[in-house]
């Protein structure tokens, strides 16, 4: 199994627990707020505005929530003072590691960020250290015991995606960042639920790690993402077979 696809699933469970204590709709009012002050507050003229909106509702954030966060980010309400960043840097085992971050406070962030990486083994490093390991997609996980391959590259590859792999036990459907918001649509419209979806940076090459530097490495990856301002965390770390088994066991 490779890392992205271990560490989505751990972000999955998370997120369901980061939900019940709102953390989760904290962060879904973030995104909503940055989509609306860039492309305004029309999801059908908004296609970010219109993801967020969409993820917010899968979490059930209630109605007046999504609203409010809208009207702050045309500046209809105060609290929209939310700059969307990107910080780079170095894990154990020299994996790369990618935050996407939504702040109201950037000296703050950068401080509470930079301690993190430093407390778990990591260097947070400068712009472009790292992101030419990445590329964006939009990337889609379904338990392979859930739903056939046949049916979902009938619908995903119809609607746009590029690719449906299987990794490990579950599928895997890529495509183009623009066409993010068609595949979710079809794969709804077909009721295939997926575990987890999001526009993520997908590592062009990976990282082997043993099992020590994988258990450090989750540590890191999970203490970021439960940071307030962390929107999405990405490394190019990858588990073999024999490290994953161990990690199973405890």
């Amino acid at each position: 199994m490779s890392g992205h696809s271990h560490w989505a699933g751990i972000k999955h469970k998370k997120a369901l627990v980061d939900n019940k204590r709102g953390k989760l709709w904290s962060k879904l009012a973030k995104a909503i707020i940055v989509a609306a002050k860039i492309g305004g507050r029309d999801p059908d003229a908004n296609f970010r505005l219109r993801t967020a909106v969409a993820d917010a509702r899968a979490a059930s954030m209630p109605k007046e929530n999504i609203e409010r966060a809208i009207k702050k980010g045309t500046g209809e309400l105060e609290g929209g003072n939310v700059d969307e960043l990107l910080y780079e840097g170095y894990g154990p085992g020299g994996v790369a590691i990618m935050c996407d971050i939504m702040t109201d406070n950037r000296n703050r962030t950068a401080s509470e960020i930079r301690k993190l990486f430093e407390v778990h083994g990591g260097k947070l490093g400068g712009v472009n250290c790292v992101a030419y390991l990445f590329e964006r997609r939009g990337l889609f996980i379904f338990p392979a015991n859930r739903v056939t391959e046949e049916k979902l590259m009938e619908v995903a590859l119809e609607a746009g995606a590029e690719d449906v792999r299987k990794d490990g036990d579950r599928f895997e459907v890529l495509c183009h960042p623009d066409a993010y918001s068609q595949v979710a649509e079809a794969l709804d419209a077909a009721q295939l639920a997926p575990e987890t979806k999001e526009v993520a940076r997908m590592p062009t090459s990976t990282v082997d790690l043993d099992v020590n530097a994988a258990r450090k490495v989750l540590k890191l990856l999970e203490a970021l993402d439960d940071h307030d301002d962390v929107q999405n965390v990405s490394s190019n770390f990858n588990i073999p077979e024999e490290a994953m088994a161990e990690l199973a066991r405890g």
